[in-house]
Formats: C-alpha cells, sequence, structure tokens
C-alpha cells in the first residue's frame, strides 16, 4: 500500500453531468472513442486508432476473469423480499456450495434463517463474512452456486447503470475472452477489443498475455474518508500464470512497453511484482508516490470521482495531467464509465519501473 500524502479526498472529485454517463454499450465493441493522454496534450481519436499508438514487440495484458450472473432475489420465511449479490464462491472443506455475498433487505434475518431464492432453491444464511463482525454475508446454497447463478441469476450491472439487466448485457458486459469466472464487475477497459481488433494487433506484432483478477463489488465503493491513508481496501482474488512472467521478461529484453489493460490489470501485475505471489488475495492501493513495477502503459475508461482507481490513474500518470484529460473529457462529451469510452495512458517519468520481486 502507499498512502498519497500530498492530495485528499477532495482533489479527485469533478463535476459529471448525468448524461455522460453511458447506459448502453456502442453499437460495435471496437466503435468507441479514444481520448490519447500519453502526451502533453489530449488527444482525441476513436478506438479503432490503438494500433496506430502501439509497436510490433509491446506486451498486452488482459484480465481474462469472466462476470458470472452474480445478482440473485429471494424472500425471508416472512414474505419480505431481497437480493444477493455473490461476491465469491467460498472453497471450504467440509462446507459446499458455501458463498460470500452482500444482501439489500428491510430487516436483516438471523443466521440459520433459510431464503427462498427465484428459481426454486434455498440459500441458508451461516453468519457474516471473512469474519463475525465482517461487512457482507456467508450463505450456504442448495446446489452449486456457479450452475445456480448461470440458471437463475441476473447481470451484475453497476449501480449507475439504470435500466435491469437484458441479453445485451449479458453479451456486452463480457469480454470476448472471458475465461475464468468469478467476478461481479467486468474489467471495462477490455469490453472494448473484438476479434477483428486482435488480429490488427496479432499482425502488427503486439503480444498477449493473460492475468486473472475476479473484481468485486468494492470498485463501485467510493472513498469515504478525506485523509486518503485512512480508506480500507477491498480484497480481490488475482493469478499471474508463469507463462504472463515470461512474456513481461521477453518483453523487457526486446525493449517493449508492457501495455496493461485496464486497471484490474494493473492490480493483479503490480500486486505479483510487489509480493513475489503468484496467486492470492490482494487489497494493493495504488495512489500517487507508488513506484511501478511493470506497467509503462494503461488503456481503461474513465471512472468515478472520488474512487481509488481515480488514485491509480494519477499514481500512473501524474494527478494535474489526469485531472486536466476529465475536464476535456467532459467539455468533449465523451461517454463515461463501463459502457463508456477509454483512453491510453503512459507513467509518468518520476514513477519508474523497478524489478519484480523474486
Amino acid at each position: 500500500m502507499c498512502a498519497d500524502s500530498t492530495h485528499t479526498l477532495s482533489d479527485y472529485d469533478f463535476d459529471l453531468p448525468p448524461e455522460l454517463i453511458a447506459q448502453h454499450p456502442a453499437a460495435e465493441r471496437s466503435g468507441s472513442r479514444l481520448l490519447d493522454g500519453t502526451g502533453e496534450q489530449p488527444v482525441d481519436r476513436q478506438f479503432r486508432d490503438l494500433p496506430g499508438l502501439l509497436r510490433a514487440g509491446d506486451l498486452m495484458v488482459f484480465n481474462d476473469t469472466q462476470v458470472v450472473k452474480a445478482r440473485l432475489y429471494g424472500r425471508k420465511p416472512s414474505g419480505g423480499r431481497l437480493e444477493l449479490l455473490v461476491e465469491r464462491v467460498l472453497l471450504e472443506p467440509g462446507e459446499p456450495y458455501t458463498v460470500a455475498a452482500h444482501m439489500k433487505v428491510s430487516k436483516k434475518p438471523a443466521p440459520g434463517t433459510v431464503l427462498d431464492m427465484d428459481g426454486g432453491f434455498t440459500a441458508t444464511l451461516l453468519g457474516r463474512w471473512p469474519h463475525e463482525d465482517g461487512p457482507i454475508f456467508r450463505f450456504r446454497f442448495s446446489d452449486d452456486p456457479y450452475t445456480l447463478m448461470a440458471r437463475h441469476g441476473h447481470v451484475p450491472l453497476p449501480p449507475y447503470i439504470a435500466h435491469a439487466d437484458d441479453e445485451e448485457d449479458e453479451r456486452r458486459y463480457q469480454t470476448v475472452f472471458a475465461r475464468q469466472p468469478g467476478a461481479v464487475a467486468a474489467p471495462t477497459a477490455a469490453l472494448h477489443f473484438d476479434e477483428a481488433m486482435l488480429e490488427r494487433l496479432d499482425a502488427l506484432g503486439v503480444q498477449r498475455a493473460n492475468v486473472t483478477l475476479h473484481v468485486g463489488a468494492g470498485t463501485f465503493q467510493p472513498v469515504k474518508t478525506e485523509r486518503i491513508a485512512d480508506h480500507v481496501m477491498h480484497h480481490e482474488r488475482y493469478q499471474v500464470p508463469e507463462t504472463t512472467i515470461a512474456a513481461i521478461e521477453a518483453c523487457r529484453a526486446r525493449g517493449g512497453r508492457v501495455l496493461a489493460i485496464g486497471t484490474t490489470s494493473v492490480r493483479a501485475l503490480e500486486s505479483w511484482a510487489a509480493t513475489g505471489e503468484t496467486v492470492g488475495d490482494t487489497d494493493i492501493f495504488i495512489t500517487p508516490g507508488f513506484q511501478f513495477r511493470v506497467v509503462d502503459l494503461l488503456l481503461t475508461n474513465f471512472h468515478l470521482p472520488k474512487s481509488t482507481l481515480m488514485m491509480l490513474v494519477s499514481a500512473l500518470s501524474g494527478h494535474a495531467h489526469v485531472m486536466a484529460l476529465y475536464r476535456h473529457a467532459i467539455a468533449e462529451r465523451y461517454r463515461f464509465f463501463s459502457y463508456g469510452d477509454a483512453m491510453l495512458l503512459a507513467r509518468q517519468p518520476q514513477a519508474q519501473a523497478l524489478q519484480p520481486q523474486s
């Protein structure tokens, strides 16, 4: 963790006209706009221009997590409606079918309560998680959680998207290379890539590698402490394969640049680099002053004001530069957040890459 002692929470705030929050994806995945923030001045581009900004030998690192239909609805024994958002499926010896989930309900039921869920299955409340005073809840489902979510769940759209999930969301709130189920939010920068764009990048000689970081609902949680160091980060599961580590080493050897596709890829890569752990839970908090060890470039969507992700992009490219880019994006009517447009950022000189820990 790196605490930003230079800025306060108010420094990461901005006024966003509500109509700039994208409610639906662009007609085509690669049809969004791209704000090129790699230079001193912003340049307005189209996402299809991305290959022209890269070069042979660069390495793109994608997050191959798969969004699960984690939003489930049901009733208490009293008849009151409730909503569960499954944060993660737990692998507990002797405790099959257990999950950690957020619960939205008028009055919390007592541990031991059996909930009747839409679709005909049950969820038994076991207590809080990850400890007895934890912020979310632990449940036992009556069948395999992944099977139940696939059959009866809803796409966990972000809170700023106003419509109920539909077939378009099931298809488009998912990357074309999603492989590892477990996320409750999409790695949204990667939503812009379609097969045609990937083929163009392959032909250019840009390399590809994957990490897995299962994005949790905490990604939408605003920072509430004016003193940034007082914020408690959420945990997310990640994995960095040995093949990806080898690809990064080869990229460095040939003088290429590492382009993280999305902030989730940054979190996975820099967590591994800081700890040497290729698999685990991370609560890495990247703020200005952080010393990047892996990432040279970042492709990302626009983020919520006062969010930890605003702090992450400011750590990479500089607070003043990022806030100027956001002012430009608002003035030029870019589309914001998960279904919105993208921006390309470069690591500022003082955030030099270090060698990952062995």
